[in-house]
């Protein structure tokens, strides 16, 4: 039987928001965990907490009741100064805004993680990383001279530069074109079929989520599917069901 942890899990996470008088609960007692060199996407109507689980998965917010494991580590009841000690160490996320520096080239935006933990580059995994994402006659560009999918490959090789347990994704396509969003979707798939890397998303779009491994959809801050393998068309299915 294999003993091997999850690359993450969440136990009776609930996450609330609002006066005690008015609770807004927004991830409502979920018990979920994803495996590693998995590809999952997290799916759900506007309001169903699909952000807000993830950001609690991550340690980018803190639940009001429940566990938040990375592989062993319960971040859940960590101190922040630690809970950040993890993020840096185990935790990629990969912005939709992209979130990048301005006044820092694209090369120096991936690296930057590395820099902030006192980290050696591994300049043959930046050279594959870079390569794979078509970065290499980026890197010298700031951001404002990237092109909107350009700013997410960096992004991405940002996230993926310090072989994170996980890497977390909100909404990676949304603001791409069908092209440049497809071939981001083709990458991520590569990165966990090939290289093992554990990949949790977020969005809204079914033909996004039928390249990962695994959808949950969420309603009402709950888990309501959780499907293997999904088709587009069974994923668009299971969104218009909980849309109705």
């Amino acid at each position: 039987m294999n003993q091997n942890p999850p690359a993450c899990s969440v136990q009776n996470l609930t996450r609330i928001f609002g006066s005690a008088d008015q609770p807004v609960v927004a991830v409502d007692d979920v018990t979920v965990a994803i495996g590693k060199g998995s590809f999952t996407a997290v799916m759900g109507p506007s309001g169903s907490g699909k952000s807000t689980l993830m950001h609690c998965m991550a340690g980018l917010d803190r639940p009001t009741r429940g566990e938040v494991f990375i592989g062993n580590e319960n971040i859940a009841r960590l101190p922040e100064k630690a809970v950040t000690r993890v993020r840096r160490d185990s935790v990629g996320f990969v912005f939709q805004s992209f979130n990048l520096l301005p006044t820092l080239t694209a090369e120096q935006n991936i690296l930057l993680p590395l820099e902030l933990a006192g980290r050696r580059v591994d300049r043959a995994v930046f050279n594959e990383l870079t390569t794979s994402l078509g970065l290499t006659d980026r890197l010298r560009h700031r951001p404002s001279q990237l092109s909107g999918g350009q700013q997410q490959r960096v992004a991405v090789a940002r996230a993926m530069m310090s072989d994170p347990e996980v890497v977390f994704a909100d909404e990676p396509t949304g603001a791409l074109d069908q092209r440049t969003g497809t071939a981001l979707l083709e990458y991520l798939q590569r990165r966990s079929r090939q290289h093992g890397q554990t990949i949790i998303m977020v969005t809204h779009d079914p033909k996004a989520a039928a390249y990962a491994d695994r959808v949950l959809m969420l309603l009402d801050g709950r888990i309501v599917n959780d499907v293997d393998d999904p088709t587009a068309d069974e994923v668009f299915a299971l969104l218009n069901a909980v849309a109705l």
